[in-house]
């Protein structure tokens, strides 16, 4: 039997030198001369990105982690050539520590995760056509071409249930209809892979280890509605999903599966790529056909909407990579298939980012309707350090936090709404007691005063107003009526701004004031910041019933702040100190206090 050597070369593990595994196991094959039973696979991005680079052997199943370039010798001659399995590179979460050998399926991360969109990343060689093909590529494009009528493709589009993953939620196969149903001489498809959220690598992980995947779709959604021509607008930033779409678009193009007659019919479709300068507010579909058009990337008004009047004033779909690479699968398997998962209002799955204070870091696909708990207790492995949970962020800059008794909620687009907060495109950051919540909404606040491109004053002013009340409050400024000038500025924001980054921007205020009350008053009315993020409100003091003049908290103070004799008791000046707490995390008796 044929061994398969799987070596994760998403950009994370590329990062770790994923690419000199891949090269020294291709040396370890042709010096043992086994180029016909051992093959070596460059692929995607596994999800488990906590543990990368991440080898995986086949068939045995072996999964390797945290594997740099000088283990392959041994791997190879261990497991390939010996059959013995390398125990110290293994994985050994608790729930598999006991066992000789196991499947990826059997690590924790993995048990309540079922992948669609993700179904090919971690499988295939994104760079080479025949293994997308091996695993049904292109098999939906021409059961749509050959087999079914575009009012067909779209009616089974709509049985899936199928909403839009880029965060609004919109009934993909209403945009689609939309766009059939109108007479024009051009129409567009346009995949959005301008993926901005902090946290977020979804869209790219999909990119770089399945772009077959979202280049089928997008001729499935032109043939759909009529379209011969699509653009894939896509950051710069994203140099390896750039590099491994242009080679899936050569190699398909060569083989008629994109282009000109498609597969021998009547169809054609041509697809380009358009880089982007990574402006978030270009993920917003108006600004983003702006940004393509040539022009600044701004918002414009809506109706007309893109799906009737879009890019040079032609109908244009405008669907992200996620929602695209669910299509072949449905069309394959059917909508019922699909809308059998999830909830009734979100069917089927959800790529989430999960990053922040976790011990399991990393892209994870769930069901619809699987609670926040199982997927940061579960999959997430829980808080790393032990510490204690804050809450969590769905829905990037504009989503909101979500708190310990809210994590049974299920996550579907309606249900995150109620409680605050949003689905947005999939980013969800986990916050530890250590965190303060004032700084963390001026993170987004700040984030969206530079991304706000300006056009409307109620985000460009609201944005900078709502920034500088928390600046305010984070140095000890604040006062009790900020809090309502801000839900105050919130509020208007949401009704008055033209797009939905201005709308959805003050929801890390208004979900942080509605929940984390307490902590905004302590900073108030106490002037006191329990995590010590907020540097103005924290204060390190020497205890001089303990100190006992060592120095060390003298030696390790990045600014020599701290003066005293040896054996003498040691004082901090106040304004020399940075806050940064090394004399506290040094100090072995206690003599070093925070307030």
């Amino acid at each position: 039997m044929k061994n398969f050597i799987l070596v994760c070369a998403g950009t994370a593990c590329e990062s770790s030198k994923a690419d000199a595994i891949y090269k020294n196991f291709l040396e370890e094959i042709k010096k043992h001369g086994l180029e016909s039973e051992v093959q070596t696979v460059k692929t995607g991005c596994f999800g488990f990105c906590e543990k990368g680079p991440i080898v995986k052997v086949l068939p045995d199943q072996a999964f390797y982690v945290e594997v740099k370039p000088s283990d392959t010798k041994e791997l190879f001659e261990e497991n390939i050539i010996k059959g013995r399995l390398v125990k110290r590179l293994l994985y050994a979460g608790d729930e598999v520590k006991d066992k000789d050998n196991f499947e990826a399926d059997d690590i924790q991360f993995y048990k309540k995760q079922y992948r669609i969109a993700l179904r090919n990343c971690g499988f295939i060689d994104a760079e080479n056509i025949e293994e997308y093909i091996a695993f049904d590529g292109y098999q939906a494009l021409a059961k749509c071409i050959f087999e079914l009528t575009p009012d067909q493709v779209i009616e089974e589009i709509k049985v899936s249930g199928l909403r839009g993953r880029g965060g609004a939620g919109f009934p993909t196969w209403m945009k689609w209809k939309f766009s059939k149903d109108v007479n024009a001489d051009q129409k567009y498809i346009v995949c959005n892979a301008d993926e901005g959220d902090p946290g977020a690598y979804m869209d790219r992980s999909i990119l770089e280890g399945d772009p077959g995947s979202v280049l089928e779709a997008m001729a499935i959604a032109g043939y759909a509605i009529g379209a011969n021509k699509g653009l894939i607008y896509i950051r710069a930033e994203y140099p390896l999903a750039i590099k491994r779409l242009e080679t899936a678009m050569t190699q398909a193009e060569s083989r008629g599966l994109i282009g000109k007659n498609i597969l021998g019919s009547n169809f054609t479709f041509d697809i380009e790529i358009r880089l982007g300068a990574g402006a978030f507010v270009c993920g917003e579909e108006t600004a983003l056909l702006r940004s393509i058009e040539g022009s600044r990337g701004m918002p414009t008004p809506k109706p007309p909407f893109p799906a009737i009047e879009g890019l040079w004033g032609k109908p244009t779909i405008i669907n992200n990579v996620e929602t695209f690479a669910n299509i072949p699968a449905i069309i394959l398997k059917g909508g019922k298939w699909f809308s059998g998962m999830g909830t009734k209002g979100s069917p089927g799955t959800k790529v989430f980012a999960l990053t922040g204070k976790i011990n399991n870091s990393g892209l994870v696909e769930v069901p619809m309707g699987t609670t926040l708990r199982e997927i940061v207790f579960e999959i997430g492995g829980g808080i790393r350090d032990n510490k204690g949970f804050k809450a969590v962020q769905t829905g990037g800059p504009s989503g909101g936090v979500i708190t310990e008794e809210d994590l049974d909620t299920p996550i579907d687009f309606d249900s995150l709404v109620a409680i605050g907060s949003m689905m947005g495109s999939g980013g969800m950051i986990v916050m530890n007691d250590d965190d303060c919540i004032i700084d963390v909404a001026k993170f987004y606040m700040d984030f969206c005063v530079e991304e706000s491109c300006g056009k409307c004053s109620p985000c460009r002013i609201g944005t900078k107003k709502l920034y500088q009340y928390l600046d305010k409050i984070s140095k000890g400024n604040g006062k009790l009526e900020d809090m309502q000038k801000m839900t105050d500025i919130s509020v208007a924001m949401k009704l008055a701004s033209l797009c939905g980054l201005g709308q959805t921007a003050a929801n890390p205020v208004l979900s942080t004031l509605h929940y984390f009350k307490d902590e905004y008053l302590r900073h108030i009315e106490e002037k006191k910041c329990i995590s010590g993020k907020c540097k103005d409100l924290v204060r390190y003091e020497v205890v001089a019933e303990k100190c006992i003049g060592c120095t060390v908290c003298a030696r390790k103070c990045p600014v020599n702040c701290i003066t005293g004799e040896k054996k003498q008791l040691h004082v901090i000046e106040q304004d020399k100190c940075i806050k940064c707490g090394e004399c506290l995390k040094y100090c072995k008796f206690d003599a070093i206090v925070k307030f």
